[in-house]
């Protein structure tokens, strides 16, 4: 009756040596996941951070060159002003050369 009590206590000591071993690796790999789902949740932000600033670049640059536009529009309307004013000043002086044309010249009289 020893015998079995040994033989009994020794598989019961070696069912709660395999319990705790099992509760070890379940604590190991409960571990090692929350581990990885940190590294994983680091890699998500990191990639987001990434994007987040690719995005924040392009926009910079597209409002560069809208403002590049902006100015070579203003630049165009510049130089049509200026067509403009030289055409009407060219206008000008060619009616007043015909009004000139159409007076009748008088030579004054030396004196």
């Amino acid at each position: 009756m020893t015998v079995l009590l040994l033989l009994a206590f020794g598989l019961s000591a070696d069912l709660q040596a395999n319990d705790k071993s099992d509760l070890a690796m379940l604590v190991d790999k409960a571990e090692e996941a929350k581990a990885r789902s940190l590294t994983i949740e680091q890699e998500q932000l990191k990639k987001a951070r990434d994007a987040a600033n690719k995005t924040a670049e392009h926009e910079k640059e597209m409002l560069a060159k809208e403002k590049q536009r902006d100015w070579q529009t203003e630049q165009r309307k510049k130089a049509q002003l200026q067509f403009d004013e030289r055409e009407s000043r060219e206008d000008k002086y060619l009616r007043e050369a015909k009004e000139a044309a159409k007076l009748e010249r008088k030579i004054p009289e030396p004196l």
